[in-house]
């Protein structure tokens, strides 16, 4: 027995745990399914260099194959010399990226083939903010290769991170109930303040009743109705008593059946203990005995 009551926990923390790892495996999936293809990245890379001579008065000449340079940069080279204005750069991309959703935030680089040297740069940040020196500059025909680094933006999916959050908290909570009880348990132990009821300690300051090994927790109502009946054993408690200092004290107005109602959730915790009674008064309220 001893056992299974130890694997009810461990089960209980393995499944959340397994839960949680599902979880962060989804949002991995989902964000890598959000992915754009590096093919059709290739693709609009090369119509913005299409597009670009064009705007240079060169239809005839190519676009070269589309390398890429790291997980986010890639470089667009071209088979001859041309030369352009600095802004049709700028629009040409932001215009390209727009209509294919490719990205909102990016940094561009044009490099002089021969002396790998940046003769122009821009950023496009939705964060920092967009930075676009240079505006209406004519760059000499010479030989260019575009970088353009795809500034990678973190997708914060708030329903995944509440779904993260449902099974994190019962671990937590299951976590701090455990110990809660582990320390009520040992601050009970070490109280000496405490009334014998029959085989059970009575801990008013801790709303705790113990027998043997066994911590019984009693609400705030429960252990003042206990603690009334526990300074007048053998005596008949008036209702009237029992609903002014539970209740009416606090400006709750309760009828006689609350009495009857907190009297029976005492017998049912103190029913390990035969020689313990709650004996009805009938008219008047409650006689609490001890054999």
């Amino acid at each position: 027995m001893d056992y299974f009551a130890h694997m009810k926990p461990l089960t209980f923390v393995g499944s959340s745990i397994v839960i949680v790892v599902i979880l962060i495996s989804a949002v991995a999936f989902i964000n890598k399914k959000n992915e754009i293809p590096e093919k059709h990245v290739e693709v609009v890379l090369r119509d913005l260099g299409h597009h670009l001579l064009l705007s240079a008065k060169d239809s005839s000449s190519r676009v070269l194959p589309v390398k890429k340079l790291n997980e986010h940069t890639y470089q667009i080279s071209f088979q001859n010399d041309f030369g352009f204005i600095s802004d049709t750069l700028i629009n040409l991309v932001e215009r390209t990226f727009q209509k294919n959703a490719l990205a909102t935030d990016y940094i561009v680089n044009l490099r002089n083939c021969k002396q790998n040297e940046t003769v122009f740069a821009f950023e496009i940040n939705s964060q920092t903010g967009d930075l676009t020196p240079c505006r209406g500059r004519t760059l000499e025909v010479g030989c260019y290769v575009i970088e353009i680094d795809l500034l990678k933006k973190t997708k914060f999916n708030f329903y995944l991170l509440t779904l993260l959050i449902i099974p994190l908290s019962f671990v937590g909570f299951y976590v701090n109930n455990k110990f809660r009880k582990k320390e009520e348990k040992e601050s009970t132990s070490d109280n000496n303040d405490y009334t014998q009821l029959g085989s059970f300690r009575f801990y008013a300051g801790n709303n705790v009743l113990k027998i043997e090994n066994n911590n019984i927790t009693l609400s705030e109502k429960e252990t003042k109705a206990l603690k009334i009946f526990a300074e007048n054993i053998n005596q008949i408690v008036e209702r009237e008593k029992l609903m002014k200092e539970i209740w009416e004290d606090k400006g709750i107005v309760v009828i006689s059946r609350n009495v009857d109602v907190l009297v029976s959730k005492l017998r049912k915790k103190l029913i390990d203990d035969n020689s313990i009674k709650f004996i009805n008064v009938p008219g008047r309220g409650y006689k609490f005995t001890i054999e």
